[in-house]
């Protein structure tokens, strides 16, 4: 099943908070009068993966952009964009190695979690 968790409305709120209610992409601030109504983007496609990895605070412009392009289980052997870096890291450190680690723990393993993808 395929669903958002039951305190979803609040997750949402906080992965948004985190960002500052901006685009973590683009920076464009949360303004749905302008069009940059800020969404929160699933990354790997499951609505019941709530792994901060996972979760991207992305602006409607950004979320279309991204979603319709970018699969995280899809090898990717280019570097990846300075926004996506932790996101990528955190989603190689539970795909290699099984581990749920924290954005900090993530951030200070950064260069070497992101060269799983390039070794697997």
């Amino acid at each position: 099943m395929n669903s958002y968790p039951p305190d979803w409305k609040e997750i949402a709120k906080r992965v948004k908070d985190e960002a500052g209610w901006k685009c973590i992409r683009c920076g464009h601030p949360h303004d749905p009068k302008t069009g940059y109504c800020l969404t929160v983007h699933h990354w790997d496609g499951f609505k019941n993966n709530c792994a901060w990895w996972n979760l991207m605070a992305l602006d409607q412009r950004c979320h279309l952009s991204i979603q319709g392009r970018v699969n995280p289980n899809t090898p990717y052997m280019l570097e990846h964009s300075d926004w996506c870096r932790p996101y990528a890291a955190g989603f190689y450190a539970w795909k290699y190695l099984r581990q749920e680690l924290s954005r900090a723990d993530t951030m200070t393993r950064l260069d070497e979690l992101l060269a799983l993808e390039r070794l697997a």
